[in-house]
């Protein structure tokens, strides 16, 4: 029986954010930011409570203080600027958006500072740092991300160069592949993994939502793919074995 925590989720009226919320919601205290103020209905449907704040207008000084008012103990970044806005925006959701909140736990007072889970995405490394385990269906879906979302992959990139060199507070990298809205199947593969499976948000959401309750997963990049072991035995033998799957 895992205990009661306060969990802050960035992005909180994503696909991911939304089921998320909705499993946590029964056994821990959940609070969803919001940029727009109609979303409020879906996030209090989940069990969660909506709350404005803008990752983009709002101050890292303004994040510090709701960590610390409501003695948060996870935060979950889910935010991204899904295309809208080009490369601009891109960088000041994934990245600026990103280090603003990692700024903001860094700054809160005394000892017990929240924890991070970030949502990163798989194949996210120095472009010229190859996995060594990667094959060639591999490097080809590798060469295709790089080729259309090349400025989602940088940005993304470089707010994980930044958390990775953190030591101030906890932190766990969740690296999802291609995403499907496609029903949860319950099963994965988590860890060092190929690259060619999608995986669905249901189940994206369903490993997040285990992650809240292991503190033990600090430091590692977790690669996620759709896989055929059960979800929660997967990810209990990857924090076990603790091979990150960062490649700076």
């Amino acid at each position: 029986m895992t205990s009661p925590q306060n969990v802050v989720i960035i992005g909180g009226h994503g696909h991911i954010a939304l089921r998320l919320a909705r499993l946590l919601s029964p056994t821990h205290s959940v609070t969803s930011l919001i940029r727009d103020p109609s979303h409020a209905a879906d996030i209090k449907e989940t069990g969660a409570h909506p709350l404005l704040l803008s990752l983009e207008h709002n101050t890292s000084h303004d994040f510090t203080q709701l960590f610390q008012q409501k003695d948060v103990d996870v935060v979950v970044f889910s935010a991204g600027a899904g295309g809208k806005g080009g490369e601009e925006r891109t960088k000041r959701v994934d990245y600026e958006g990103a280090v603003k909140i990692f700024d903001a736990i860094e700054a809160v007072h005394g000892d017990k500072k929240p924890r991070l889970i970030l949502v990163s995405a798989i194949d996210i490394r120095h472009p010229d740092l190859v996995p060594p385990h990667y094959n060639e269906a591999d490097k080809e879906v590798s060469d295709w991300l790089r080729d259309k979302i090349a400025a989602y992959m940088q940005w993304k990139y470089e707010a994980d160069k930044d958390l990775v060199e953190r030591t101030a507070f906890s932190w766990t990298i969740l690296r999802p592949g291609t995403l499907t809205h496609e029903a949860g199947r319950g099963t994965a593969c988590i860890g060092r993994t190929h690259i060619t499976e999608n995986i669905s948000r249901d189940d994206v959401a369903t490993v997040l939502a285990l992650l809240v309750d292991r503190p033990d997963a600090a430091g590692l990049a977790l690669d996620l793919v759709g896989g055929d072991d059960p979800i929660e035995q997967t990810l209990d033998a990857a924090i076990k074995l603790g091979e990150t799957d960062w490649l700076g």
